[in-house]
């Protein structure tokens, strides 16, 4: 890889690292202002909001200047929203100002790999930068998880500064305060990031005329008969991923009498399950072979439907000694199976990422293929957020929310594979797999 790789993946640890931290402190205020529990999903919802309703015009941002320069402006927008969440904002508002900021982070973030690296290095390039960004939300959630524990946010309350009032009086407002530093190194990073030269086509201002450029894109990438596989792929996952994170909370609660500084490490373990089985994918599968790891779509939601029945009293209380540490049985039954979920959802993904930026790559620009995959992406987290509020709201099962989304995961990605077949029968596409940009 090229030296600039490094700066980017260490800016993009640091920014995504302080996101996820901020989600736990931000669940942890809203638990503190006790608002009701399906105000909880809609801090991810006002999260995504932007990369909808901003997916138009991202892209062509992200393509008007160097990618390091936009990286640096739109995490500083992650900065004041993590302050006015410190200072008093209410924690859907100010975390709706950090999704601004990291929608118009993402097509620079992605779209630079497709400047710096040629198209054979981008599964590996996607590997690493997904197991960083995964590493980046297990130590996020577990640091998050940490900083609003009542040990360590006692030590982090015990500082006083002489003479001016901070103002910081809780848990949660200490360890918001700790995540907008962690914000300010990943700000560092991105001035360290080197301008690659790629140079675009002066890009539009008129909205209307970026609307319907935005549109031609849209229909470019879906029409395509690769870039349409791999664009429901990536939808489908982000969508079920950002809502298993909050069933996995709500699991945690209800079948493993967790609190949410414990349930929070469940959802580390799920990461570290994703981060192995995206850098196990960046070894193994090679750009061409990017469509054989469908299957494993279906497997990942199969595995979800068996979490329905498992419950911490139906396992012996007997604990299992690790050497540094001892586990009690049903915990440790649990971490495995989560790390696996996750390693199967990591292992189909990633493949499918360097694919679709592959395909936007060859047929747009950085910048507005990822504005597009974007656009798509969080639709179906807003989507899906949507649906798992409403069902939280009339109370149903946490048992059945599982069975439910685990059996759309597997029913819509067994409707894909059966797509992709029809594509290959009507026309072999796979040679297309690897061209550089004409």
């Amino acid at each position: 890889m090229k030296p600039g790789f490094y700066t980017i993946m260490a800016a993009q640890f640091f920014s995504s690292l302080a996101d996820n931290a901020l989600l736990i402190a931000a669940i942890a205020l809203l638990y503190q202002l006790q608002a009701p529990a399906w105000m909880t999903p809609l801090l991810k919802l006002f999260f995504v909001l932007s990369y909808v309703v901003l997916a138009a015009f991202v892209g062509a941002f992200a393509d008007s200047r160097p990618k390091g320069n936009v990286m640096f402006w739109t995490n500083s927008i992650k900065i004041v929203g993590c302050l006015a969440m410190l200072f008093s904002a209410h924690p859907l508002m100010a975390y709706a100002i950090v999704g601004f900021g990291a929608a118009a982070y993402s097509p620079a973030k992605y779209g630079i790999l497709t400047e710096l690296l040629p198209p054979e290095k981008l599964v590996a390039a996607n590997g690493w930068i997904e197991g960083l960004t995964v590493g980046s939300i297990i130590l996020g959630t577990v640091f998050g998880g940490m900083l609003i524990s009542n040990q360590l946010s006692t030590y982090l309350l015990s500082f006083d500064l002489p003479v001016f009032n901070t103002g910081i009086d809780t848990a949660p407002e200490a360890a918001i305060s700790v995540i907008a530093f962690i914000y300010l190194i990943a700000a560092a990073f991105n001035l360290k990031i080197p301008d690659t030269g790629a140079v675009y086509p002066q890009q539009e201002t008129n909205p209307i005329r970026l609307v319907k450029d935005f549109e031609h894109c849209f229909r470019t990438l879906w029409t395509d008969r690769l870039g349409q596989i791999s664009l429901a792929v990536t939808t489908l996952f982000w969508g079920a991923g950002a809502t298993l994170q909050f069933i996995v909370l709500k699991w945690a609660e209800s079948a493993l009498g967790m609190n949410l500084s414990e349930g929070a490490i469940l959802q580390a373990v799920v990461a570290f399950g994703v981060a192995g089985g995206a850098v196990w994918a960046a070894w193994r599968v090679p750009l061409k072979k990017s469509l054989n790891v469908l299957i494993y779509g279906v497997v990942m939601g199969a595995l979800v439907m068996v979490l329905a029945i498992f419950r911490k009293d139906l396992i012996p209380d007997i604990s299992i000694n690790l050497g540094i540490i001892s586990l009690p049985l049903y915990l440790l039954i649990a971490y495995l199976f989560l790390i696996t979920i996750g390693w199967m959802s990591g292992y189909f993904v990633v493949p499918m990422n360097a694919l679709l930026q592959h395909r936007g790559h060859v047929l747009l620009s950085a910048g507005h293929s990822i504005a597009v995959q974007n656009f798509n992406e969080n639709l179906s987290v807003l989507g899906m957020l949507c649906l798992y509020s409403l069902l939280i709201w009339l109370e149903v099962p946490v048992s059945f929310v599982i069975v439910l989304f685990g059996s759309f995961v597997c029913l819509l990605m067994i409707y894909i594979i059966r797509w992709h077949n029809r594509n290959q029968m009507e026309y072999d596409s796979l040679h297309l797999i690897g061209e550089h940009k004409h």
